[in-house]
């Protein structure tokens, strides 16, 4: 893995969109104080978009006896 970009205070506050840019690309960018790392601004994962009711359609499939249970089992919860 490639290393983190570093800024210092001073450059992070003079260029802090162009360091956003860099972050949402994927970079990792290091912020520093008298060569001393003190923050690291990280890209944040995007959220999964769902696209409504039926999104994972043909993706899962349910058996037909989903809803049936063994006798063990069945037996176990006092349900037979």
């Amino acid at each position: 893995m490639e290393a983190a970009r570093q800024y210092n205070v001073h450059e992070a506050k003079t260029h802090f969109s162009r360091i956003l840019q860099q972050v949402e690309t994927g970079e990792e960018v290091v912020i520093s104080r008298a060569g001393e790392p003190i923050a690291k601004v990280v890209p944040l994962h995007p959220k999964v978009r769902r696209t409504g009711r039926g999104s994972l359609r043909g993706r899962i499939h349910i058996p037909d006896d989903f809803d049936e249970l063994p006798d063990d089992i069945a037996e176990a919860f006092g349900m037979r």
